[in-house]
Order: C-alpha cells, then structure tokens, then sequence
C-alpha cells in the first residue's frame, strides 16, 4: 500500500515578479474565468533545490542538471596531469553517455556541451571521472549500452532526482519516474499584472539636461499564493534504493524549502521573501487530491488571508465527506492562528517514512 505526502500551501507576495515570462512579466493564469497571478511549477523546484536546506543540510546528496560533464571531466583530468589533447579524447568518449556533444567553436574542438541538460548524479559523476581516468591510462571501455551501465544508475543517493525524476531521451531504461509532484501556484483570489515606469538619474548631470538619465518599464503583481505538493513517499524510498533515512532527511528539507524557498527573480527590486502563512499537511494511503477547487471562485471577502485558509478547509471537508477521509494523519500551521510550527510540520514529513505513515 502506498503512503502520500501532501502539502497544501499558502503565502503571501508583496509587489514582486518572481517569475517572469517571455516579456519579463509576471507569470499569469486564467482560472474559474478570472485572471491569476502565477508561479511555474520548474521555478518553484528549482528554488527548492538551491534552497539552504538542500544545499548544506544535503550537500553531498545532490544532483547536478548540466550541459558541461565534458568540461567537468576535462578540467578533472588536466589537472591530474594529463595533456589536453588527451585529456580532450578521454573525456569526450565517457561524456556521450549522457547525451550527444556538440562543438560551438569549431576553432576551439577543446570546447563541447552536451546536447542534452542532464541530471547528474554524484555517484554518477564520480564514475565518469573514474572512467575518464581508464580511458586515459589506455585501458579499453566496453561499448554502448555495456559502457552506460558502468555509470549510469536507476537508483542512487540524489535526493533532488529521486524527488523530481528525470529524463535521458538517449537511454529510457535510466530515466527516472519523480516522486514529488508541484503544482503550478496560483492567487487564491483575481490579480492582474500592474506596470511600473521607473527612471534612473544621472549621478553627473547637475544642471545641463534636465530629466532622467533612462527610462524604463517593469511588470510586478501581489496576491495570496496556493500551491500544492504531493509525494509518493514510497517511490521516494525506492529511488534511493531504500535509505530512508535520506528520504526522511530529504522530506524534511522539502518542507521547509515549501514553506521558504522562492523563485528569485528581480529579488533585487523588490526585495520578495516570503515565507508560509498557512500550510496543510496530510499522509495517508489513499488516493491523493490536491484544493484548487477552492479557489475557483476567487475569493472576494476580506480579510484575503483568512478566507483563503476558510475556503481551502471547507473545500477539503465536503471533499471528505463525499468520498471518505482521504488522509491518516494531518498536521496544520497557521501562522495568524498561532498554530503549529514549521519544526512540527517538518518533523510529520520526516515520520513518513520512519513511521511507514
């Protein structure tokens, strides 16, 4: 039987574009026939992934998306000693397992990138660079699909890639099904896209020309945010080949990168950090649902905070009511209702998996 992991989420954005469109705009949805606000799920796994409780609570447990395995493997060889052209040939031979190369610069053949942004394990990495190393001291490697099994791994200790999967388009067999589920988040209630016209002064012209020294325009927006998280906690088990003692280190990181982590576009100007008001969290082995029913009337009623928490607790209960209890266990914290913790919804994350729910 399956156990789930779910969050339900909301925070408040102050005027901000934390993720940005193809105009460098704010992001933008239209639910219930009303226009949202709009955070992509990518960006908002991303923030997670290079979010502190990732970066140093799980340094060394941490995948790397990258084009440069080739430049990795190069530099790592070059100053093991080796000459570059040789250098050059090793690394390129282990570097196609992880996707075709391409030279940009066909008058610098020492510089090539994947065609393929691959997420890369460190155990991955390491046995490339092992690898690299054979090649160079002239030892044969086998070929193809013999060759990618030598460092390629279904399973391993990547906590991000367990999490959010990943793809080889080169080698399905090493592909690998996400555990954790990110919803796009939307403003629980109407908000459209405002512009700012801003200039900036000169700093030395004191009286010659009068007005600004440029002009520009930027797009920003505000609203409550809800966004939903599931996790097939038992996939997550078995995308590391059963530690769960990293799983539940990994949970607990995912938790509190939900509740603080965001996308940091034109952070700068607008000096956006958030943190959570309210989170729901859930376990169980029933069938995952996520609350953006809720809000497919937008709220209207103030105080927004509020009523989004209101509407997203009346939708879950009418849910339950009609098809059953779809949880076990439930932990809550409401910041404004001095309830719960974000210590105590990271440690329910984490008992998950210690637990089995």
């Amino acid at each position: 039987m399956t156990t789930f992991l779910q969050f339900h989420v909301l925070t408040e954005y102050g005027p901000s574009n934390p993720n940005r469109d193809d105009q460098g705009r704010p992001k933008q949805a239209n639910v219930g026939g009303a226009p949202r606000l709009r955070i992509s799920s990518q960006s908002s796994k991303r923030a997670i992934r290079e979010s502190s409780f990732f970066a140093l609570d799980l340094k060394d447990h941490q995948g790397t998306r990258t084009k440069r395995l080739f430049e990795g493997l190069r530099d790592h060889l070059v100053v093991g000693g080796a000459k570059q052209d040789a250098a050059v040939a090793a690394a390129e031979q282990v570097a196609v397992i992880f996707g075709k190369l391409e030279t940009p610069d066909k008058k610098a053949p020492e510089k090539k990138i994947g065609t393929t942004l691959a997420f890369i394990s460190p155990a991955e990495w390491s046995l490339a660079e092992e690898l690299a190393e054979k090649v160079l001291s002239g030892e044969d490697l086998p070929k193809d699909k013999d060759l990618k099994r030598l460092v390629l791994r279904k399973a391993d200790g990547a906590i991000d890639i367990a999490m959010f999967g990943r793809m080889l388009a080169d080698d399905a067999d090493f592909n690998r099904d996400a555990a954790v589920q990110v919803s796009h988040a939307i403003t629980t209630h109407t908000a459209v896209v405002e512009d700012d016209w801003y200039s900036a002064v000169d700093d030395l012209n004191k009286a010659e020309d009068s007005g600004a020294g440029h002009l520009g325009e930027s797009g920003f927006g505000s609203g409550i945010y809800y966004q939903y998280v599931c996790v097939n906690v038992d996939l997550l088990v078995e995308n590391l080949a059963g530690n769960r003692e990293l799983a539940a280190k990994g949970l607990e990181a995912l938790a509190r990168g939900v509740a603080m982590a965001t996308p940091t576009g034109k952070q700068n100007s607008y000096a956006n950090r958030p943190r959570a008001y309210y989170i729901r969290a859930e376990a169980g082995p029933q069938q995952p649902r996520d609350l953006t029913g809720a809000f497919f009337s937008p709220v209207k009623a103030q105080p927004w905070e509020r009523t989004s928490v209101e509407a997203l607790t009346k939708t879950a209960e009418n849910i339950d009511r009609a098809y059953g209890k779809t949880y076990d266990r439930i932990s809550v914290m409401d910041v404004r209702a001095s309830i719960g913790s974000l210590d105590g919804i990271a440690d329910f994350a984490a008992s998950t998996v210690k637990a089995g729910v």
